[in-house]
């Protein structure tokens, strides 16, 4: 094999693994969905007891169960609201020591109340009621 055809098979794998890692790909959990409401008709409860929610345990954690972010403030108490950034349907995360919830791929902020405090995002988030009784937290609209 001369010189230019090993370079042009050289050029052809190379194109050739691109385009298998193209049709591979696939939408992940962190990729935005069209839908920038929150679920309705939500109505679930957690055992905190659970070693599965766990991070409920402790003031500035947060899980995510059916499409809300339920989250123990600093101060203790809980607050539950829609998962997903009004902006574009990002997964947020819930930072306790600066009382927010926070989308990363653009910068949104929410209050804990759901309010945006930083844009992109424009409106607020759904936000759901929290009931404790015992060591079950009732999360419902």
């Amino acid at each position: 094999m001369d010189r230019k055809g090993f370079l042009a098979s050289i050029g052809l794998s190379a194109a050739t693994f691109a385009l298998i890692n193209c049709i591979g790909c696939s939408k992940s959990s962190s990729s935005p969905s069209s839908d920038t409401s929150g679920p309705t008709g939500v109505d679930f409860t957690l055992d905190l007891s659970s070693s599965a929610n766990a991070a409920l345990a402790s003031n500035g954690g947060y899980l995510v169960s059916n499409g809300v972010i339920i989250a123990r403030t600093v101060s203790g108490t809980y607050v539950a609201v829609q998962r997903s950034c009004t902006h574009e349907s990002y997964s947020l995360i819930y930072q306790g020591s600066a009382n927010r919830f926070y989308c990363a791929n653009h910068g949104a902020t929410f209050s804990e109340s759901g309010t945006v405090t930083n844009g992109p995002a424009s409106r607020s988030l759904t936000t759901y009621h929290t009931q404790l009784t015992g060591t079950s937290l009732r999360i419902y609209s």
